[in-house]
């Protein structure tokens, strides 16, 4: 009977101590899980529009908790206005910022100190586009035609690169501004051609709204391949907190990865994002994923990889075409992680 009571007795310390043991453990990991909450990095970014397709790398990272393995608590914020990105990463008011290869270079030109730290979409989006059963099949079939733009200097230089790499005579074309109203000057006729829009964004919109559309490429008329979208943030940021920033394109690339092997999934994760004030289309959307995964491909480098002669050469065409009035370092535009 003794014998028994002793190991009753022993069996309960036992179990005691345990409990002890596992409360300890749990205590221990509630402390850590909090201090590594306590210690996660805040970093706001700032989008270059409303959400669409090509966030999605974003908001997966976001949701899957990519960020927060890497000790990062982002901020996804939408512009007010789409120059307000390389404005307020420039006042350090953002930590960073979706923004276009072209800007960064003319806001440099400005003595504005932004670099560039990767390349989200790899080649031109805005393409000249022209009604796909009409006269125009070239740059040089402009003459005499009317072609509605935003008003934005690097799309004057892009169409009168085209032409006249295609044979044409820039004098020849007029360019209307229509504002952002790209989509209704098309689908009314009052221009002839528009640039400015995206063949993920404009084209597809258009098409749907039954006006096939035909997009020329840039690149296959004189002006350079180019990084449509960039990641930016000041020198000051880039230099003070690389660590920051090496966290968060490992966590996008990891995003990114999730995209390009579960579209779907990704994609409806962006739209659980979208903003109220600008619904998403999910079949547009779900095409336009399908247009941007090929064009975000680094191939056999890094996500995000930029190339330096890319610079250089975007760099010479834009103050070749007095887009950015003096010279600059383009090696000084970016930065690789």
């Amino acid at each position: 009977m003794k014998k028994s009571f002793l190991v009753m007795i022993s069996l309960f310390l036992l179990l005691l101590s345990a409990c002890s043991a596992g409360n300890k453990d749990n205590q221990a990991s509630t402390k850590e899980n909090s201090a590594a909450n306590e210690k996660a990095q805040k970093v706001t970014l700032m989008l270059d529009w409303y959400p669409n397709a090509v966030h999605s790398l974003l908001y997966v990272a976001q949701e899957k908790g990519y960020f927060k393995e890497q000790g990062l608590d982002v901020d996804i914020k939408m512009p007010a206005d789409t120059n307000d990105p390389l404005k307020l990463v420039a006042a350090n008011q953002v930590d960073m910022a979706v923004s276009y290869q072209p800007q960064v270079i003319v806001a440099r030109g400005e003595n504005i100190p932004v670099q560039s730290f990767a390349a989200l979409v790899r080649h031109p989006l805005n393409q000249l586009m022209v009604p796909a059963d009409g006269p125009v099949k070239s740059p040089k079939d402009l003459a005499g035609k009317t072609i509605g733009y935003p008003s934005i200097p690097l799309d004057e230089a892009i169409v009168q690169t085209m032409v006249k790499s295609d044979g044409g005579d820039p004098q020849k074309i007029k360019m209307v501004d229509v504002g952002w109203d790209l989509i209704p000057a098309m689908a009314t006729k009052k221009t002839d051609a528009l640039i400015g829009g995206y063949i993920n964004h404009e084209k597809l919109l258009l098409e749907k709204e039954g006006h096939p559309m035909l997009a020329l490429n840039p690149t296959e008329f004189g002006v350079p391949d180019y990084y449509e979208l960039v990641l930016v943030s000041s020198e000051k940021q880039l230099k003070e907190k690389p660590e920051v920033f090496k966290k968060f394109m490992a966590a996008i690339t990891k995003g990114q990865k999730y995209v390009q092997d579960h579209p779907e999934d990704g994609l409806a994760i962006l739209l659980e994002h979208e903003d109220k004030s600008s619904p998403l289309d999910k079949d547009v959307e779900t095409k336009s994923l399908q247009i941007l995964l090929p064009l975000m491909d680094a191939k056999d480098k890094t996500f995000g990889y930029q190339d330096s002669q890319t610079w250089e050469n975007v760099a010479k065409w834009l103050h070749d075409n007095k887009v950015v009035k003096t010279e600059i370092n383009a090696k000084d535009a970016f930065v690789n992680f």
